[in-house]
């Protein structure tokens, strides 16, 4: 199967204006395909949270592990992305790009299952706070899950080969990384060092470019990488990274009525997605939280 052509299928049902209050129509016809591509592969559980009075949903689809090689016990890495979007932008890199990965990736595991279990979440209300990790971090705590690791895929498709297109949080860090916004970057909490060290060399050994940035006290000194769904997790003591093109310290179109499929360069994104997948086939050990 050609894979940028897949992704570039999903990119095109995805992009458009879909916040959960302003784009009602928008918002439904992405959770309804999210809902029908899940389906494919197995039963879509959805976890329903209440915001000023009104029902939202995170969809969940859980695959079993490779049955000669997994174990009954092992935790599952659970893979993220929000579907919600801003008012007045079709979201291609935030987060139709995210989805589309994560749909990928569930026709990926579904056909050829990992040693982990995984777990594939499109979360709401990212955009308005971080709401439907966060009621869902809530409801593993009350029912004391654990995890082996948890990805949040946040903007994964914008890309530029110029120099001094890449900006950084913390004037210190450009000493230390490329100024050149053409790297896929992985930032984790410190207890997912050796995994954030797994995934830099899987994607550098698939060709694509890739940066880790291992964050102390959950990200808190610098609060620009606390921007996604990861960050509830951190703060319940669970392993977790994010995976991004970097956002608004790259992407000038982010948040903007310009942030369109024509502005991504979907041969990184479909890089991203093979690096994701060898990557996660190749995450050992058992700790979780």
């Amino acid at each position: 199967m050609d894979l940028k052509k897949l992704l570039e299928t999903h990119l095109i049902q995805i992009a458009r204006e879909r916040d959960p209050y302003l784009a009602t129509a928008g918002h439904f016809f992405v959770q309804e395909y999210i809902r029908a591509s899940f389906s494919q592969w197995g039963s879509v559980e959805i976890h329903t949270f209440k915001v000023n009075n009104k029902l939202h949903e995170n969809l969940i689809l859980n695959l079993p592990s490779d049955f000669k090689t997994g174990k009954s016990y092992l935790s599952p890495i659970l893979i993220a992305a929000h579907y919600d979007g801003v008012p007045g932008s079709p979201g291609a890199d935030d987060n139709a790009s995210g989805v589309a990965v994560l749909l990928e990736l569930a026709r990926i595991f579904a056909t050829e299952p990992t040693k982990y279990p995984i777990r594939l979440v499109a979360f709401d209300m990212e955009e308005a706070g971080l709401l439907g990790s966060q009621e869902y971090v809530n409801q593993l705590l009350k029912d004391k899950q654990k995890l082996r690791l948890m990805l949040s895929l946040e903007m994964l498709g914008y890309c530029s080969s110029n120099p001094g297109t890449q900006e950084y949080p913390v004037p210190i860090l450009k000493k230390f990384y490329p100024n050149t916004g053409d790297f896929i970057a992985l930032i984790g909490n410190l207890k997912t060092f050796p995994d954030l060290m797994r995934l830099r060399n899987s994607f550098r050994k698939s060709g694509t470019k890739s940066e880790l940035l291992p964050v102390p006290n959950n990200g808190k000194i610098v609060p620009a990488v606390r921007r996604s769904d990861h960050a509830p997790f951190w703060d319940a003591g669970y392993k977790a990274m994010m995976v991004t093109d970097t956002s608004f310290l790259r992407n000038p179109h982010y948040h903007k009525s310009s942030d369109r499929i024509e502005t991504l360069d979907l041969d990184f994104l479909t890089v991203v997605c093979q690096g994701l997948e060898k990557g996660i086939r190749g995450l050992g050990g058992r700790s979780n939280k």
